[in-house]
């Protein structure tokens, strides 16, 4: 699963949104570090949704009509398999970081 799609998950998880509400959570979540697009996040909504992810209902917000995606049963389960995909996949990262600085060190140590 691509960062962008975990993080429209994740800030879904949190609690029913609709999509430009998305953006701007994705982006504040992250501290900018993934802005995603109205134009990116308006299709991964459709495809979360035709896929089971989600579901939708309109509602009036700030007195326009909004659709606002809520997590389903397989949403929720899809992201707690994420989370723990990217968990595994961060140990790995730290675990390889670790293999490298103490590479360099004992380079540097023979130097």
């Amino acid at each position: 699963m691509s960062l962008s799609k975990f993080f429209v998950l994740s800030v879904l998880h949190q609690k029913p949104m609709h999509g430009y509400e998305v953006v701007q959570a994705v982006d504040k979540t992250t501290k900018g570090c993934c802005s995603p697009t109205e134009g990116t996040v308006y299709p991964m909504l459709n495809e979360f949704e035709a896929g089971g992810y989600l579901s939708s209902h309109a509602e009036i917000v700030h007195g326009r009509e909004r659709k606002v995606y809520t997590l389903t049963d397989k949403g929720r389960e899809a992201f707690q398999t994420a989370v723990e995909a990217w968990l595994e996949a961060t140990d790995c990262i730290i675990a390889g970081k670790a293999v490298a600085d103490a590479l360099a060190r004992s380079q540097r140590k023979r130097v």
